[in-house]
């Protein structure tokens, strides 16, 4: 009797357990929507124009949707936080572009939304389609922008890697990674330990050069909500163009979309 009693104390247990750990497994979605510039009108195909980008964050607001800054996601990776709630949201965007100062700071601004920019310094108050340091650390200030890595001038890896030897290559790639978090920590005096992959990029070893260079997750632009099951050295981000609006858009957050070819 004591053992059948036990056995099915057992099965009972495995029962509870098993909906328990798929339940944890799947207990958060959530898109990472990365935008790269903006303006009236489109001018190549990284444009979003002003208005749809508006049009966007309203939809957010009237839905229900939380916009959560990235670093609380990364947490939850880092086992430093809880996973995010339903309808969470997050909001990135690559390269500092100017239009990120003239055109998203005030739509942010209104809706109280946290961003994460991953910048590439060699660009920044050197590029004219870049913001300045002083734009960067102004919009630091307001408290929704937090600044990341893009690598230091946004190389392609793959085409450096066929064109390097082994050991070049590990140089190379260690430069672009330790000078661009350098760079930014010393010009706006904040932790550098997150970074999105140029052109989304990535392999085993650029990810254990990443962690090597003391960065604890990374970003691609693979198009899918990251959930629990993902690494946070490899995390997932739907790279928006301006077809991106409307229906789109809610297939977009709701995860219906397919893959589609691009680069950052």
């Amino acid at each position: 009797m004591v053992c059948c009693f036990i056995v099915r104390l057992f099965f009972a247990t495995i029962t509870l357990l098993i909906p328990f750990s798929v339940s944890a497994a799947e207990s958060f979605r959530v898109p990472i929507l990365l935008y790269h510039r903006f303006g009236a009108k489109v001018a190549d195909g990284m444009t979003v124009t002003t208005s749809v980008f508006e049009g966007q964050m309203k939809y957010l607001h009237d839905n229900g949707y939380k916009v959560i800054p990235l670093r609380q996601l990364v947490d939850y990776y880092l086992g430093k936080a809880s996973a995010p709630g339903s309808k969470s949201v997050v909001i990135v965007e690559d390269d500092a572009h100017k239009t990120v100062y003239s055109d998203m700071l005030p739509i942010i601004k209104k809706y109280r939304y946290p961003v994460t920019i991953f910048a590439y310094p060699s660009a920044i108050s050197n590029a004219k389609y870049a913001m300045t340091w002083d734009q960067l650390r102004e919009i630091k200030k307001t408290g929704l922008f937090e600044v990341q890595s893009h690598t230091y001038w946004h190389p392609n890896f793959k085409k450096e890697r066929r064109k390097l030897s082994q050991s070049a290559f590990n140089t190379f790639a260690m430069t672009q990674l330790k000078k661009s978090k350098a760079r930014l920590e010393a010009e706006l005096g904040s932790k550098i330990d997150m970074l999105a992959w140029p052109f989304g990029m990535y392999d085993d070893h650029l990810i254990f050069k990443a962690r090597e260079a003391g960065y604890e997750a990374a970003f691609t632009i693979e198009r899918h909500h990251a959930t629990s099951a993902d690494s946070v050295l490899k995390l997932p981000r739907y790279l928006l163009v301006n077809a991106d609006s409307g229906k789109v858009f809610v297939q977009i957050l709701e995860g219906r979309v397919g893959k589609r070819d691009g680069s950052n």
